[in-house]
């Protein structure tokens, strides 16, 4: 989710300022939309939600985890 908003930010820093608040809402408009263009889309929603609580793949196959002794 940073990918965007450092793209805005760093070029917005490189120009010194946008100059006015509108051309400022442009730029960011026109720079996250082109960021968009190059996103790539999650293949496998549904396995989102182990990768948020930690589980391991290799080789996109579900690793399990060895039982506690």
């Amino acid at each position: 989710m940073r990918a965007p908003v450092l793209t805005v930010r760093h070029r917005t820093k490189i120009t010194c300022g946008p100059g006015s608040r509108a051309a400022g809402l442009a730029m960011t408009f026109k720079l996250i939309e082109a960021a968009h263009d190059r996103w790539r889309a999650v293949n496998a929603p549904h396995l989102a939600a182990l990768v948020r609580a930690g589980a391991t793949f290799t080789n996109g196959k579900l690793v399990e985890r060895p039982a506690a002794a």
